[in-house]
């Protein structure tokens, strides 16, 4: 495809000769020649001049390397993505019905669905149009999935739990398991409280590999509209995850959690439960919060606490064997003082 296609699709500016022709897309480090690159982070400025990329995806016309040609974007790293998705895209399943597939009688199938092998559809589900299930997957009684889904293999959606349009979820992903509720006994037993809700995925969700999205003891677990969840992430029951929002890789929500609109929980970062976390807050890896936040924070550390004052404080952390040397040499200084004759 040439430069300047590529730069009309994606609504950037080509720069140079557009009629060069690009055949792939890579890293500005590994990028050879009939490739596009990219530059948005300023500290990998430095592999301009050594970079083998026919073309670059930037900012600033000022880095295009002479002699090169480019597409200029005030969002580079989003214009690359529209790139690659001109050049990638999903393996595609042909409309139909694999002979090993199961489809229950009462089950309802929109139109140029897909369904690969050995995949269970239940009792009074819904499959919308356009919708791709690949092998191996189990859409249980009552569940309902949105038109142009893309469910890939060994996905299970438990009963009754809605997906909307254009959701995709990647391996192994469970959307409506059980959530982790018991109540004990007298004699210190547990009885297993019964988990009657649902879980809702709203429009343009994505949820990663080995991901569970819990079921509500009672009402819905809900994520709402493009919201993206990576790897291994566990949201508990009863949880509400905002619009937009990023869970990225191990996050885990206990109960009742509730997440705002344009969070990002970075790698790692552990909510307690029953508590808020309001608009745009940016947790960064590995924090614990075992409180409610308020909108527009970033914070840092377990317990969680403002970034710039963990950031201060974590560099500290190094010095203290030194700070407590220190110390003890001072009070060894004052006790003398205390104990010489006057």
């Amino acid at each position: 495809m040439k430069l300047g296609e590529i730069a009309r699709l994606v609504g950037g500016e080509a720069v140079g000769d557009a009629e060069i022709e690009i055949t792939g897309l890579a890293t500005i480090e590994e990028a050879g020649a009939g490739d596009l690159t990219f530059l948005s982070n300023p500290k990998y400025r430095r592999h301009l001049a050594a970079t083998r990329a026919s073309a670059v995806v930037t900012a600033d016309p000022a880095d295009i390397p002479s002699g090169r040609a480019g597409i200029i974007s005030p969002h580079p790293y989003l214009t690359f993505a529209h790139a690659l998705g001109l050049f990638f895209s999903p393996p595609p399943l042909p409309p139909g019905l694999h002979p090993s597939a199961s489809i229950a009688p009462s089950a309802v199938l929109g139109r140029e669905v897909a369904i690969g092998p050995f995949t269970f559809v239940g009792e009074g589900a819904r499959i919308g149009d356009g919708v791709t299930l690949l092998s191996h997957c189990a859409v249980y009684p009552g569940a309902e999935i949105g038109d142009d889904s893309f469910i890939h293999s060994h996905c299970v959606i438990r009963e009754r739990c809605r997906l909307g349009r254009r959701v995709t979820l990647q391996n192994h992903a469970v959307i409506g398991a059980d959530g982790f509720g018991y109540a004990r006994r007298p004699n210190r037993s547990w009885h297993k409280i019964p988990q009657t809700g649902v879980v809702v995925l709203e429009d343009d969700v994505e949820v990663g590999a080995g991901s569970v999205i819990d079921r509500a003891t009672i009402g819905e677990t809900r994520v709402e509209r493009g919201a993206k969840i990576d790897n291994l992430v566990q949201v508990g029951h009863g949880s509400r995850v905002g619009q937009d929002t990023l869970l990225c890789a191990q996050v885990g929500l206990a109960g009742s959690t509730r997440i705002g609109r344009e969070v990002i929980l970075g790698g790692q970062v552990g909510a307690a439960g029953h508590l808020s976390i309001g608009d745009r807050v940016v947790a960064t890896a590995q924090t614990g919060i075992p409180n409610s936040i308020p909108p527009d924070r970033t914070v840092s550390g377990y317990p969680a606490i403002d970034n710039r004052e963990w950031l201060k404080a974590s560099a500290l952390f190094a010095q203290l064997p030194l700070l407590r040397r220190e110390i003890r040499r001072l009070r060894r200084e004052l006790d003398q003082l205390t104990r010489a004759p006057h």
